[in-house]
């Protein structure tokens, strides 16, 4: 009995879709690690300095000022996405690891993690690049509207806050390739 068919071997039976819920697996503890530990960059990032005054001399020649990621919304913004990122990677490392132990795995499920994955790989995405732009906001300045920049003054800071900004754009990457490995799993189910 030959076959003209790929996916049918010699013996008649028809092999099962590869089963990539391992390497799904693995990149949902990347996932973690990243966003933890740009979460955990961007927590710590806080620097006081002493900035000279300009003015006259009863009033003090040097104040002490704070940055902190709370004084920028962007920063903010990042801090709750790899929050969400953070639950959302354990919640799916549980289903992932569910599907590994089950011998078949649902194709809703691979289509439930498709579309979450997506939305999640658009908000980190976004966080990244708000927080990125602000960062090099902050590092190069923009003399059109006469901001300064602050990263020579807040050298850690800006370290902090950038590292952070990389580190959530290696998690949104991670998202991208789990949309990437969920829809060729559902493809190669499906057909």
């Amino acid at each position: 009995m030959t076959s003209t068919s790929k996916d049918t071997p010699e013996s008649g039976y028809a092999v099962p879709p590869p089963n990539l819920f391992g390497v799904d697996f693995g990149l949902r503890l990347l996932l973690l690690a990243s966003a933890v530990s740009a979460l955990v960059v961007l927590v710590t990032s806080k620097q006081t300095e002493s900035i000279p005054t300009s003015l006259p001399p009863p009033f003090p020649a040097f104040i002490s000022r704070d940055a902190k990621f709370q004084h920028s919304p962007a920063f903010i913004y990042l801090l709750v996405a790899l929050s969400v990122t953070c639950f959302y990677s354990i919640i799916t490392m549980v289903a992932s690891f569910a599907a590994i132990t089950s011998p078949s795995s649902s194709p809703r499920m691979l289509f439930h993690l498709v579309l979450s994955d997506a939305v999640m790989a658009g908000v980190m995405a976004s966080a990244a690049g708000t927080a990125g732009s602000v960062a090099y906001l902050g590092l190069k300045g923009n003399s059109h509207v006469n901001w300064n920049k602050v990263c020579n003054v807040y050298d850690k800071f800006c370290r902090h806050v950038g590292s952070s900004a990389a580190v959530s754009l290696v998690a949104s990457v991670l998202l991208v390739s789990l949309v990437v490995l969920s829809s060729y799993s559902l493809y190669r189910r499906c057909r």
